[in-house]
């Protein structure tokens, strides 16, 4: 027999919460869930297994886009497993571009730190190197890059 799970149920076992399941479900990651005589969302345990599956993907940071072409695989799965293997290998390098982001980032902020306690750690905030650096424009090898807070 086919359980019927409740979304709350659902969302616990999976540990998405109610609002996402119902938001993969609105973008159709998961197919529209059976409505008890009341109304109420009902699961089975494929789309339980399938919610895991959207959860995980998103734990490692796949887009939503990423997650569609993933189940898109999921459900054809007589298409070559090199498929797969591109989504994750361009996700791969989506995070290496951002760990090298952060890595500036950190030198950055290291340089900042390190600069004030050479300069003026301890003395007045006015006089903190850390400050001016931050008043100051950035040189072009510093500035922002695209998609943070202040650049288009």
């Amino acid at each position: 027999m086919n359980a019927r799970l409740s979304i709350g149920l659902v969302a616990r076992q999976t540990g998405c919460t109610v609002p996402s399941i119902r938001y993969y479900e609105e973008i159709g990651l998961l197919p529209p869930a059976g409505r008890t005589e009341a109304g109420q969302r009902h699961y089975d345990a494929h789309t339980v297994r399938r919610l895991g599956f959207i959860r995980r993907c998103r734990d490692f940071g796949f887009s939503i886009e990423q997650v569609r072409e993933l189940v898109g695989l999921v459900d054809a799965p007589d298409r070559p497993c090199n498929e797969v293997r591109e989504v994750a290998a361009t996700h791969l390098a989506q995070v290496r571009r951002k760990l090298d982001e952060l890595k500036a980032l950190e030198a950055s902020l290291a340089a900042f730190v390190g600069s004030c306690d050479a300069a003026c750690a301890g003395g007045p905030s006015v006089d903190c190197t850390i400050l001016e650096d931050l008043a100051s424009p950035a040189d072009p090898a510093h500035r922002p890059q695209a998609g943070s807070c202040c650049t288009p």
